[in-house]
């Protein structure tokens, strides 16, 4: 997602809601993946198996803790999704469990308060901090910027702070003038008071995604907040739960968390959410993302980091090329681990939070791309050689963001001059008797001229990655230059358009 000047910042078949594709968790052949999914492995809510790569240390999504927390709250809702593979990638930090409640300090909460336009799916959620956040932005550039958009660059310049964010699934609130900024304060207020709070004292941030030019239901949303805010809780269950409600056309939910040592004896956690499956394009995506954060952070080291983060996650992400009206990241850090607070954008601290952000924002990023409407693979495109990483970041996002690519590679046909050829139109200068291009472990061209290679092979690796619902790797390099950057995106296949054609009917 790109900022605004005023922002801060194979398998088997799985069928949910509208949605139905060939389907398996398996992240197959990512090596840059911390942890993944073996496509053996049952994917259901019950019981999900991670492995990860980097500790080799086995452990259970906490589905049956949202279960039993779930008994506990009382709260109505569907919550039967499965988890989106975990892939952060490899580096001097600790996946955890937890989401957006793995941070100290942290709460969240989802249920269902009859906001969706059928089924009985989550839709409402809650994540509070237990102290003022220091909050930061990042948001759509759209011009029909939807009202919560709006409300929270609002919000965002008038405070430094804020308690939380309440998020609704079904309605995207967006072109619907003036009464949809009223049910957009009118879903902030009713989260501070359902906290014992007012928004004097207490602002929050809020945000909608669903069908645009559809209001909130706001008395139903208002009605439903005392319930969920006396559910909230701080276990992985309660996390999982609000990332399963603010999930529209997704067939996954997202969520991870990690453990980073700023300095030696200081460790602070990182955690987040985001939904996203089409109306994908690198002004954000259709996406919503919270990251949570417990470590002490000034908001002139806070805000600038989320918007680096989201320029190499976020904006770098794209299933079909439409930028949505209400894309927003939101960061919360409570400085509920303690310690002085970091305030110098240059302090070894401060960078390692910053990395640390990153790659976090940039694992919910991919697995948005893995959860792309009717894909059945994950693309990462590596650019090198060129003159900055701006440069190679602008490579990577062309050749994932070509339907011709995108279409090739569902069928498994290793076309490289399409490769090439998106390459060629990113906008970037470079001398084309440069040009190397691989996929996977196959090297299609070199020094701009075709190489005799061997096309079955090549086409063999997507249809593995396909058949695991995994990952294919295109690496392009145009020259020597010290710039390299990635850019994610999946396949284009007949279900994209099914899903798409009939939407609202």
């Amino acid at each position: 997602m790109q900022t605004s000047a005023t922002s801060f910042s194979g398998g088997r078949l799985l069928a949910l809601g509208d949605r139905t594709r060939p389907h398996s968790p398996g992240c197959f052949h990512a090596p840059r993946c911390s942890s993944f999914i073996p496509p053996q492995t049952e994917h259901t809510f019950g019981r999900v198996l991670r492995l990860h790569c980097t500790t080799s240390r086995r452990f259970l999504t906490m589905a049956s803790a949202a279960s039993s927390e779930q008994a506990s709250a009382g709260l109505p809702g569907s919550f039967d999704i499965p988890a989106a593979p975990i892939l952060i990638p490899e580096g001097p930090w600790k996946v955890i469990e937890g989401g957006v409640t793995a941070p100290a300090g942290f709460k969240a909460q989802g249920m269902y308060a009859g906001l969706r336009a059928k089924g009985d799916k989550a839709d409402l959620a809650l994540v509070v901090s237990d102290t003022p956040a220091v909050a930061a932005g990042a948001f759509t550039l759209n011009v029909m910027a939807a009202a919560p958009v709006t409300l929270c660059r609002e919000v965002l310049a008038a405070h430094e702070t804020v308690r939380g964010v309440v998020i609704n699934a079904g309605q995207a609130n967006a072109a619907t003038g003036a009464a949809g900024d009223r049910d957009a304060r009118a879903a902030t207020a009713a989260a501070a008071a359902a906290l014992g709070g007012d928004e004097a004292s207490d602002p929050f941030l809020v945000m909608s995604t669903g069908v645009i030019g559809r209001r909130v239901d706001a008395d139903a949303l208002s009605a439903a907040l005392p319930a969920l805010a006396a559910g909230l809780g701080a276990g992985a269950g309660h996390a999982l739960r609000a990332a399963v409600a603010i999930t529209t056309t997704d067939l996954a939910s997202k969520s991870a968390a990690l453990e980073v040592e700023l300095a030696p004896g200081r460790t602070v956690r990182l955690g987040g959410m985001c939904k996203g499956s089409g109306m994908i394009h690198p002004n954000m995506a259709t996406m919503l993302g919270v990251v949570t954060c417990d470590a002490p952070v000034a908001a002139a080291v806070w805000r600038p980091a989320l918007a680096a983060a989201c320029a190499a996650s976020f904006n770098q992400i794209t299933v079909d090329g439409d930028t949505s009206t209400n894309d927003t990241v939101l960061g919360l850090a409570n400085g509920a681990a303690g310690g002085a607070a970091i305030g110098d954008p240059n302090s070894p601290e401060a960078r390692a939070l910053g990395a640390a952000l990153t790659v976090l924002l940039q694992g919910l990023a991919k697995s948005i791309a893995w959860d792309g409407e009717g894909a059945t693979m994950l693309l990462e495109c590596t650019a090198r050689g060129a003159r900055s990483d701006a440069d190679a970041r602008r490579v990577a996002r062309s050749v994932v963001g070509s339907s011709l690519v995108k279409s090739a590679m569902f069928g498994h046909d290793p076309n490289w001059g399409r490769i090439a050829a998106a390459a060629g139109y990113s906008g970037v200068d470079y001398r084309q008797e440069e040009v190397r291009i691989s996929l996977g472990n196959t090297e299609l061209m070199r020094g701009g001229q075709p190489l005799d290679f061997d096309a079955a092979a090549a086409s063999a690796y997507m249809k593995a990655a396909a058949a695991a619902h995994g990952t294919v790797t295109i690496e392009v390099s145009i020259g020597d230059g010290p710039g390299v950057g990635q850019a994610w995106g999946c396949d284009l296949s007949y279900d994209y358009v099914k899903i798409n054609a009939e939407y609202t009917t």
